[in-house]
């Protein structure tokens, strides 16, 4: 291991990191722990720390204290808005068509690249993941792991390791959070750790805990300007089929029933991951706690703009329900760091896999190269940290963690790694930081028929490449926050057009993006 004396000086002068596990001294300083805690399609939105109208309504307290305590990125996003290739980005620190793992089918992830778990692993880290791995393969550079069967179940979920499967009773996100504490309790406590809390909430089909069945029932959310999108100048969002009042399955997705007084949900295509997990006590009152809404619906006269909307706020009232737990799950895991003296030497991040729709464009899901899916959380607390409550407001992406916690634990990056350390951004040091990102989403055909696309984000612009139509987009992101007016073949945008077309090809060329054929495969759901 080469160990970096610059950044290992900071991080003993700056915060006096002489702390060895349940607030014991030592002589010696210790090599930075790591806490990486990801959520499943968390949208920036829903988080109160980023200021948006609906995280107003549905704060979340515990993430927000790793931004008021540490750092916020406000212009952090994904490479490629789907499950698996995130995560495969995050653990690689390369995009998609290098590290292998371009869409969610039947591929296996490589674990034997070059990862940030196998490589701390390698230079005496403890390594676990518990939760979410969504990898197609079992986990790999990792001392010890319990992850979901696939997607996972929100109720009394199976869990895979390394001996056996087993189902776990209780609900996801709690039971994720006890695994998570049992194993920092149980860790060998002279060695520093790398571990991952995955998890699956907020993830489709937005079931909550019965503690938060009610929690947001009389909340009303504010509709998105762009809810009844009409998406004129661009083909390829028309073309979607992840619209809320058209495409969410009624009864998988918004809990309605047949009628008034029904105990029997609408369509739901996977009822095996849903209410077949649920015990019937546990059918019963996650039936009673949305009887009073679904009579409702149908007693209440109502337009179809006005049932548009009430499903809108249905999928809201779950989404943050599910949210709220996650929050709760931080919070329970910070205090636990601090009670444990373990805080002062330990990075936290807080991330997704990637963004998601709130309602914007008619919309769930991500898979957008459009803000909303493509723009990811990221708030940071940790020894490198300048000041408390520091915002970064240069571009970052999900290539970059890998680089940038084996900076912060002195171990040299990989060169194959595509991603930048942005320590420097924290730190002070960076002299020179990246005017712009690459995108790349593949799957088409496949769920939801968001078309394959590509392109290149600025600070400002944004253009948009899709490649079987061969259309192009092109957007003011000052202008148009929107991203509803497509300006390109705008002749009062010739120069910025040129411009952001040979930014595209640089890009192109430093990540080496091979000009592949279109893939036929079709994705699985997630």
């Amino acid at each position: 291991m080469v160990f970096n004396f610059r950044h290992f000086c900071f991080l003993a002068l700056g915060l006096s990191l002489f702390s060895c596990g349940k607030g014991k001294l030592s002589s010696t300083p210790q090599r930075p722990n790591i806490l990486l805690m990801i959520s499943d399609d968390h949208a920036v939105q829903a988080i109160s720390a980023y200021g948006r109208p609906i995280s107003k309504l549905a704060p979340t307290p515990n993430i927000d204290r790793l931004a008021e305590e540490g750092v916020l990125f406000t212009q952090n996003f994904c490479a490629n808005s789907i499950c698996g290739p995130s995560r495969a980005t995050i653990l690689t620190g390369k995009h998609s068509h290098m590290n292998g793992f371009v869409k969610n089918d039947r591929t296996k992830f490589n674990g034997h690249q070059p990862t940030i778990a196998n490589i701390l692993q390698e230079e005496g880290y403890q390594t676990a993941v518990i939760g979410k791995w969504h990898l197609n393969t079992l986990p790999v550079g990792f001392d010890h792991y319990e992850i979901l069967n696939d997607q996972g179940e929100y109720n009394n979920p199976d869990f895979m390791t390394k001996d056996t499967t087993i189902q776990r009773m209780g609900y996801v996100t709690d039971i994720i959070t006890s695994l998570t504490k049992k194993w920092l309790g149980d860790r060998e406590e002279k060695k520093p750790f790398f571990l991952m809390m995955n998890h699956k909430a907020p993830h489709r089909n937005w079931v909550p805990a019965e503690r938060h069945y009610r929690t947001f029932e009389q909340t009303t959310f504010p509709v998105p300007s762009t809810y009844f999108d009409a998406y004129e100048g661009r083909e390829a969002a028309g073309q979607q089929k992840m619209n809320i009042y058209r495409d969410a399955y009624e009864g998988h997705d918004l809990k309605m029933v047949a009628g008034v007084g029904s105990d029997s949900l609408l369509y739901d295509p996977w009822p095996h991951v849903f209410m077949e997990r649920m015990t019937p006590e546990e059918q019963e009152k996650f039936l009673a706690a949305y009887r009073e809404r679904n009579d409702d619906f149908y007693t209440t006269p109502r337009t179809e703009k006005e049932k548009a909307e009430w499903k809108l706020q249905r999928y809201l009232q779950d989404y943050l329900a599910c949210v709220k737990s996650v929050d709760e799950s931080v919070g329970e895991v910070l205090n636990y760091l601090e009670a444990e003296g373990l805080m002062e030497n330990t990075i936290v991040i807080y991330t997704s896999d990637q963004g998601f729709f709130l309602g914007e464009h008619g919309w769930f899901d991500k898979r957008w190269m459009y803000e909303e899916s493509f723009r990811m959380p990221l708030l940071m607390k940790s020894p490198f940290d300048k000041k408390q409550g520091m915002v970064v407001d240069q571009l970052t992406q999900n290539i970059d963690f890998a680089p940038t916690l084996l900076e912060m634990t002195g171990v040299d990056i990989p060169d194959e790694m595509q991603g930048k350390s942005f320590l420097g951004l924290l730190d002070g040091t960076s002299q020179d930081w990246r005017k712009s990102l690459y995108y790349h989403f593949y799957e088409f055909p496949g769920f939801h028929s968001v078309r394959a696309h590509h392109g290149v984000r600025t600070d400002r612009y944004k253009l948009m490449h899709f490649k079987v139509e061969d259309r192009w987009e092109m957007f003011d992101l000052e202008q148009d926050p929107e991203e509803i007016h497509n300006i390109y073949g705008d002749p009062a945008f010739a120069e910025v057009q040129q411009m952001m077309h040979q930014e595209f090809e640089k890009l192109k060329k430093e990540y080496q993006v091979p000009e592949e054929a279109q893939s036929k495969n079709k994705s699985s759901k997630s």
